[in-house]
């Protein structure tokens, strides 16, 4: 077997010997490698609301189809992630992330063709199910791939993800308003070079499966004092509604500020998207670097200032012109999604060992709630009109004083020490 470090492995004539987690090394090209499959998943999942205006005008789609739409990619690639996060926790299972691919590749096939509203939903349903069996498994790849470099590994993994939903706006600039719903064919390329690349990472943690690597530590059995178990809980209850909140505002912005713009600004369709473009991408390098500022002021604190620290940005972002609307946008972005990846630290501390579920939980269901957010957010529009909500959705954000009643870093630190 291949890079392997020796004392993550049971040496020959050790077969009685318990597993043991003790990689030390960082293995960067495995982290790359995940982070840019990553990045291909997400890319292809911001085809869909890249291409809403496409369709909207192709299919004659009102504000709710659009929101329907959005809908069943969020909750597809959303609420199996917990039981596919769970049920890899008990059995890895390697071969999902080739074949996640796999699925994700069929799906943005049929969209290239798909000529009624059915056959859409269909078909991003099968993105949406390829991203779910992604998610839990490269996120364990990621954790195994980190060393003792935990954050960092987060970083890297999760600022592919956001990276490539930046790309959504761009693509529609430069695909599909030239060529249309077909221009989505040009995807299957990302999707094959991402089966290939999860062939590789496969075949890696497969060996290091064989090898002996677990990310489970023995324990004794204890009984866990009720009072920590309801702390938790309930810790765990304000971490998914605040991924919530900030996805329902992220909604907000990727999946309609494009038609504010439009229908305030009388701005054209391809200049509105690189507008998008600027808060995801703000968004990415805010995910990046979320990691060490989480290091160095304290995760539940990153999580508060994000979220609240996003308030006045967003209240704003209605009311001034656009040149400030493209500032506002970008620190906005940069500010929201720097707790991107560091609401799953947190999340796996809660839960050591338990990293599929705890990305199923986060990354999964907590963001597929925000698929609601955005069936609302379509259906609040054709209703009371897009200037309106999205001057509500300004308010979200500060609901984020939440994060005031999750535990200090100190007290998971204490509980996971005992």
């Amino acid at each position: 077997m291949k890079n392997i470090p020796s004392s993550s492995a049971q040496q020959p004539g050790q077969k009685g010997m318990e597993p043991r987690n003790v990689q030390q090394a960082t293995i960067y090209r495995i982290l790359l490698a995940v982070s840019f499959v990553h990045l291909f998943n997400d890319s292809i999942q911001a085809v869909i609301p890249a291409i809403f205006p496409i369709l909207k005008e192709n299919m004659l789609l009102s504000f709710a189809q659009i929101g329907w739409i959005s809908f069943a990619l969020n909750m597809t690639s959303s609420v199996i992630q917990p039981i596919i996060g769970y049920a890899a926790d008990r059995k890895p299972r390697p071969i999902l992330l080739p074949l996640g691919m796999c699925c994700t590749f069929a799906g943005v096939l049929l969209l290239a063709f798909a000529n009624n509203y059915v056959l859409v939903l269909f078909s991003v349903m099968l993105v949406g199910f390829g991203s779910a069996a992604f998610h839990p498994e490269g996120m364990r790849v990621a954790h195994m791939a980190a060393g003792l470099r935990k954050g960092l590994s987060q970083s890297i993994f999760q600022v592919g993800g956001n990276a490539g939903q930046s790309l959504g706006p761009m693509l529609t600039k430069w695909i599909f308003i030239p060529f249309g719903q077909i221009g989505a064919l040009t995807f299957t390329i990302f999707a094959a070079a991402g089966i290939a690349v999860q062939a590789y990472v496969a075949r890696w943690y497969r060996e290091m499966l064989d090898a002996g690597y677990t990310f489970r530590k023995k324990t004794s059995a204890r009984t866990i004092d009720p009072a920590r178990s309801k702390s938790i809980r309930n810790a765990t209850i304000i971490l998914v509604l605040l991924v919530f909140l900030r996805s329902w505002y992220g909604a907000s912005i990727g999946s309609y500020y494009a038609f504010y713009l439009m229908e305030n600004y009388k701005m054209p369709l391809d200049d509105a998207q690189v507008y998008i473009f600027m808060y995801l991408a703000a968004g990415a390098i805010g995910t990046f670097f979320g990691g060490p500022l989480a290091d160095r002021f304290g995760r539940r604190n990153l999580i508060l200032i994000s979220m609240v620290g996003t308030v006045p940005f967003a209240l704003a972002l209605p009311f001034v012109s656009q040149f400030w609307a493209a500032i506002l946008l970008l620190i906005g972005g940069f500010v929201l999604l720097s707790s991107f990846s560091v609401t799953v630290i947190y999340a796996q501390m809660l839960y050591p060992g338990n990293i599929g579920t705890v990305s199923g939980l986060i990354t999964g269901l907590a963001f597929g709630l925000g698929g609601i957010g955005s069936l609302v957010i379509g259906s609040l529009i054709d209703g009371i009109g897009i200037t309106n909500v999205i001057i509500a959705c300004g308010f979200l954000p500060l609901l984020g004083l939440l994060a005031l009643l999750l535990p200090r870093d100190q007290q998971l630190e204490e509980w996971a020490a005992e």
